[in-house]
């Protein structure tokens, strides 16, 4: 009898155990709805290497391709920053600009901010998401992190490294967890990944915020000081690429990520998310505007 209540309880061990690790796979993939084939049917492929079209209300995902491969995200990590921005500090937040100027790698986008520059940080987030400013990821990384660490002292180094730690911290919570973070901003670093599954968890969870969806969908952003033009172009009644109901969300590019774009949009009561990785610099746009029409257009997206 000790023998077969022993047996008993190893298989009792066994199958929760097993029961926990599905329960830990079901965690890391299922935040979003999946059907088991696509809803998108699409007359000719996408040139982007991944992509993923999510409809916001619903958490429902209509299209995937490789959309849990490892890819370098760009500027589109700047998504993430300004979801911290937001959840950490106030729009009326006065901050100057301090060292973390200086930190600049040649040819890299700017929102032009200087040494001792004083600009609220609705400022810094217009800098940090219209014309993609890798300054403005800077500043706003080394004030956010100076602010959770209770210490104005600390170097501007060490508080690039904190906010990366906050970063790394809140993808883990929203679920994205095949990606990693090095920076605020998004420049080359082959440890600094994301997959399109995990872009689109943390996008959707930033769009849940009123004042990041205002900014995002921002074509202009304008007052006495400061001119920011949107580097996204669905955005643009005047590019060739203007897409009707676009309201965000953020460009990318680097040579090693190739050209990425995360957009959203709204028709007639749809909400989607389109997040395409590692296109061309005019396919990226074809690849994002094709998924969203298709999107819209689907019988799947038929209000009930």
């Amino acid at each position: 009898m000790k023998i077969k209540h022993v047996v008993i309880g190893l298989i009792f061990l066994i199958l929760v155990s097993y029961g926990s690790q599905l329960t830990g796979i079901k965690t890391v993939r299922d935040h979003f709805t999946k059907t088991n084939k696509d809803s998108i049917n699409l007359s000719s492929p996408i040139q982007g290497e991944a992509a993923l079209v999510l409809d916001l209300d619903s958490g429902k995902v209509i299209y995937e391709k490789n959309d849990h491969k490892r890819l370098y995200p760009a500027s589109t990590t700047k998504i993430l920053t300004a979801l911290l921005a937001v959840e950490y500090g106030k729009m009326t937040d006065r901050i100057t600009v301090g060292k973390e100027a200086q930190l600049k790698t040649e040819g890299e986008s700017s929102a032009w901010l200087k040494e001792g520059q004083v600009l609220t940080l609705r400022e810094l987030l217009a800098g940090l998401m219209l014309p993609s400013g890798n300054d403005a990821a800077r500043t706003i990384a080394v004030y956010i992190a100076k602010k959770q660490m209770n210490n104005p002292h600390v170097s501007e180094e060490k508080a690039l490294d904190y906010f990366v730690s906050m970063m790394n911290k809140k993808a883990q919570e929203v679920g994205a967890k095949d990606s990693h973070f090095m920076n605020p901003h998004g420049l080359h670093h082959p440890n600094h990944y994301i997959t399109a599954y995990d872009l689109g968890l943390i996008a959707s969870e930033a769009m849940k915020n009123p004042m990041f969806k205002k900014i995002v969908s921002s074509k202009v952003y304008s007052n006495e000081a400061i001119t920011y033009q949107n580097s996204n172009q669905l955005l643009d009644s005047n590019s060739p690429y203007y897409f009707e109901g676009a309201n965000g969300i953020k460009t990318g590019f680097t040579d090693e990520a190739g050209y990425c774009l995360v957009s959203s949009a709204e028709r007639n009561g749809k909400k989607l998310m389109a997040v395409v990785l590692k296109s061309s610099k005019n396919s990226v746009w074809n690849d994002s505007t094709k998924l969203l029409t298709n999107g819209f257009t689907s019988s799947e997206y038929v209000k009930k």
